[in-house]
């Protein structure tokens, strides 16, 4: 997993790129008055302006997000009509997004519907919006970053799992995550982020009977992971479901059964451009584990015929052996006593998410199946591959994404029809 100014107006988002003059009209003196460009955007929110995410967005039908979301955000007079404002908008682009995905409603632009790069896009646009947003009230830097954390819960799918009652449902938990290396490629697609939006609130009947899954997607942020993002999202959830697997995007031409998972950071640089290493910050580390395991069905998973793609149980890891102190690779797995310093899943944050999942599921004494799977990379069609002079989208690119989807799907319900 990886200058642009970005104004962010009432009623238009204006990108300014090279000093070039607004493409619109100059705001009127009420939209100046709820807005403050001074206030700096993050790293991630200034990608926005560069060329390809706005025909992203365009292409997606998805151009309007932000600048409606900046509209409702100066009719609020109160916190709490924040809050209404943040949380109603959030879950609005959220359930777009599964909606375009999933072939519901009319399709809003020329870009295929799988594609999951609108809504993160998008969701930055607000958070630009939201940065920038000069309210009338006193808000604090405590207020505004209570709204920002609740637009990326709601925007994210993370308040919206709701899983039905009964014996008569398996109940799946899946998570993805946002594009990364963004810099290498501004262009980039998530496989694990378009699956999530492509399964969130299925039902599939099978040899077992009915499956339900949930989804979710995560940020490609340190901070957030240290924050606890991903303990409060799933900890509701984890004590009923079934099963559950984390998702993300791994190596060219395979998928990978994650079999170990390491307590350490890595340090690669995230959508911030910020680095972490060290230990996984946890509550109660004085009994953190250096290594977590998969409890998903991987002989079976590798067994079946669920794609394309071939898959792998992957046990290689890196660490340093109980008494020494130089990191060793372990092709069969980690040794008693060892300290973590790669899972199977390498050491960034796909690993931390599985991680921390299963690290909740074995402290919440859950006996149940769960792990990460890793991707294939997401691969533009030849001749487009180079981001300085490639197209934002081609038809290998669409086939190999919708292949990705199908063959997660497959190896989701191969867990889940496990007796």
């Amino acid at each position: 997993m990886r200058g642009l100014r970005v104004k962010v107006a009432v009623c238009v988002v204006s990108i300014v790129v090279g000093g070039a003059p607004p493409a619109f009209a100059a705001p009127t003196p009420a939209a100046v008055r709820c807005t403050d460009t001074q206030v700096p955007l993050t790293v991630e929110e200034q990608r926005l302006g560069r060329p390809a995410p706005q025909e992203i967005l365009r292409r997606a039908g998805f151009d309007g997000v932000a600048a409606r979301f900046a509209r409702a955000l100066c009719g609020a007079r109160s916190y709490r009509a924040a809050e209404r404002v943040v949380a109603a908008q959030g879950q609005r682009l959220w359930r777009r997004a599964v909606d375009r995905a999933q072939g519901h409603g009319p399709a809003s632009g020329d870009l295929s519907r799988d594609d999951d790069r609108p809504l993160y896009w998008a969701r930055l646009g607000m958070t630009g919006a939201l940065r920038q947003w000069r309210p009338a009230f006193d808000l604090g830097d405590s207020g505004r970053k209570a709204l920002l954390a609740q637009l990326e819960r709601t925007s994210r799918g993370q308040d919206a799992i709701r899983f039905p009652t009964g014996t008569k449902v398996k109940r799946v938990l899946v998570t993805g995550f946002d594009p990364f290396t963004l810099d290498r490629d501004v262009r980039i697609s998530n496989p694990s982020g378009a699956t999530a939006l492509a399964l969130d609130g299925t039902t599939v009947r099978t040899k077992t009977g009915l499956v339900r899954i949930e989804a979710a997607v995560f940020p490609v942020r340190w901070d957030d992971f240290a924050d606890g993002m991903v303990e409060r999202a799933l900890r509701p959830h984890l004590r009923g479901v079934d099963l559950f697997t984390t998702v993300s995007q791994g190596r060219p031409g395979q998928f990978d059964i994650e079999r170990f998972n390491a307590a350490w950071r890595g340090g690669f640089p995230d959508n911030e451009n910020r680095s972490s290493t060290g230990l996984v910050p946890v509550t109660a580390p004085a009994t953190q584990p250096q290594w977590t395991v998969t409890t998903l069905p991987y002989q079976d998973i590798v067994a079946a015929p669920t794609g394309r793609f071939p898959v792998h149980d992957n046990t290689l890891v890196v660490e340093i052996p109980a008494g020494e102190t130089i990191p060793v690779v372990r092709p069969d797995g980690p040794t008693e006593g060892s300290a973590a310093r790669s899972g199977s899943g390498g050491d960034y944050l796909s690993n931390e998410i599985a991680y921390r999942a299963t690290l909740l599921r074995d402290r919440l004494g859950r006996k149940i199946p769960g792990g990460h799977v890793h991707t294939p990379v997401l691969e533009f069609g030849a001749g487009n591959t180079d981001p300085g002079t490639g197209t934002v989208t081609d038809p290998d690119f669409v086939r190999n994404r919708l292949d990705i989807i199908a063959q997660v799907r497959s190896i989701v319900l191969v867990a889940a029809n496990r007796e």
